[in-house]
């Protein structure tokens, strides 16, 4: 057999590869502050069973059991140790699209029993056999409606979640539609700008509920604003607070997505997470992605199928819906077995603690000095002013164990000591009392 040898461009051959005149020139999209211009100091090279040594002492110098008060999108719920478990089972983790569908029965039940928690929890028609993420899928759902409405107009709050209206403006900036913004007035969408802005050209509002600020959102009157122009309303929403919310099929939501980390995933450093869509009937056809459906084979057996493909590798390109290539199965199985775990009244439960918890920690805050910026209600996230720096707070409470609130100055610039607190029905009461004495404290 003849080898291939080992051909090895030097700087000069790649540069002319790739016509650029100097290494400067080739990296000259890279800020100059953040190049590195010196070697790289990497330690000496370790045998395996030096490497998982000098790992577990860096881990036990690491940190544990911070107290979180994050959120702002990505959330630290309890998950039950069957979750993770069940997922683990090789039949499971090694799972990937059913490119031959009738093989893979399995995969193909667990897809859709998630597509039905997906559709009880929303109160609409169909779901999708997940996407990428909640920001990707409020794009695509975006997009969506405008196809659907065959308009150009997209309305996007300020009070949506400053990363998912980037990817919004991303994914739509050169497909010809216009992106109008809409303020918000005491931390929700005012309404009399909704008025003002839905027109026989608005294709959607996107709504976020609980908004980014934590704010409850008049989703009724929202929806009946947007729908009679004829345009679709698209809710964007946090799956824990469907335990108590009205969900937005009942408010009239035509296309509801949002962020399915909370549904038992872990954190993991932000990824990888999962999105979940859902609509009516009569938009189905228009769903990107795939739908898993049931049926019933030749012998009258009950089968599960690939019901609906529109993605681009099933059928020609400019014909799919969505240029959507793959789904996040493994994500969206741990979703339906963390559902099926805790069942609609531990959902309930999950909710109303988070609800609860997070009022006790807004009011102990308000006693020492934080004032509350908004009166709108909220779920488990609300936004204080802090009388001192924000980042100068979070630096002193990551050194007593607790990770802080979100600086808002940063995506906000009239907020510029805003923080927004998350808290979920895994803090406990001593934390959050602890949090508030450092608080107390720096003050």
């Amino acid at each position: 057999m003849d080898f291939i040898p080992n051909t090895r461009l030097d700087e000069e051959e790649l540069l002319k590869v790739v016509r650029a005149s100097s290494i400067d020139e080739l990296f000259e999209d890279i800020p100059e502050k953040i190049r590195l211009r010196r070697a790289l100091e990497l330690p000496p090279s370790l045998d395996e069973n030096s490497l998982i040594s000098h790992m577990e002492d860096i881990a036990r110098d690491v940190k544990k059991g911070s107290a979180i008060f994050l959120g702002a999108g990505a959330y630290d719920h309890f998950i039950p140790t069957a979750v993770d478990h069940i997922i683990s089972r090789s039949e499971f983790y090694t799972s990937y699209t059913p490119y031959q569908p009738e093989l893979s029965q399995g995969t193909l039940q667990a897809m859709y029993e998630y597509q039905s928690a997906i559709c009880e929890l929303t109160a609409l028609d169909v779901a999708n056999a997940s996407m990428y993420d909640g920001g990707s899928a409020l794009a695509e759902a975006a997009k969506m409606a405008a196809e659907a409405t065959g308009r150009k107009k997209i309305l996007i709050p300020k009070s949506l979640h400053p990363s998912y209206r980037q990817v919004v403006d991303t994914y739509l900036a050169h497909m010809g539609y216009i992106l109008q913004e809409i303020e918000y007035r005491d931390g929700v969408i005012d309404l009399e700008l909704i008025e003002e802005k839905v027109d026989d050209d608005t294709a959607c509002l996107l709504l976020q509920q609980p908004n980014f600020f934590g704010s409850l959102e008049d989703a009724l009157g929202i929806s009946e604003i947007v729908h009679r122009s004829g345009a679709l309303l698209v809710a964007c929403v946090n799956p824990i607070s469907l335990g108590l919310l009205q969900p937005p099929g009942e408010y009239g939501a035509d296309i509801a997505v949002g962020e399915g980390q909370p549904l038992g995933l872990h954190l993991n450093f932000g990824g990888p997470y999962l999105g979940f869509m859902a609509c009516s009937q009569k938009l189905v056809r228009r769903l990107p992605g795939r739908i898993v459906g049931k049926t019933l084979d030749t012998a009258g057996k009950e089968g599960f199928v690939l019901t609906l493909q529109t993605r681009e590798q099933h059928i020609r390109r400019e014909k799919a819906t969505s240029n959507i290539c793959s789904n996040s199965s493994l994500c969206a199985l741990a979703a339906v077995v963390y559902l099926s775990l805790v069942g609609k009244e531990g959902l309930r439960e999950v909710a109303t603690t988070s609800l609860q918890k997070a009022h006790y920690t807004a009011s102990s805050l308000q006693k020492i000095g934080f004032e509350r910026l908004f009166k709108a209600p909220f779920f488990n996230e609300f936004v204080m002013d802090s009388p001192i720096d924000p980042i100068k707070v979070n630096e002193v409470l990551l050194k007593e164990g607790i990770i802080g609130g979100l600086p808002l100055g940063r995506y906000y610039s009239e907020l510029p000591n805003a923080m927004l607190f998350c808290v979920t029905e895994k803090r406990t009461k001593e934390e959050i009392d602890r949090l508030v004495r450092v608080l107390e404290g720096i003050l």
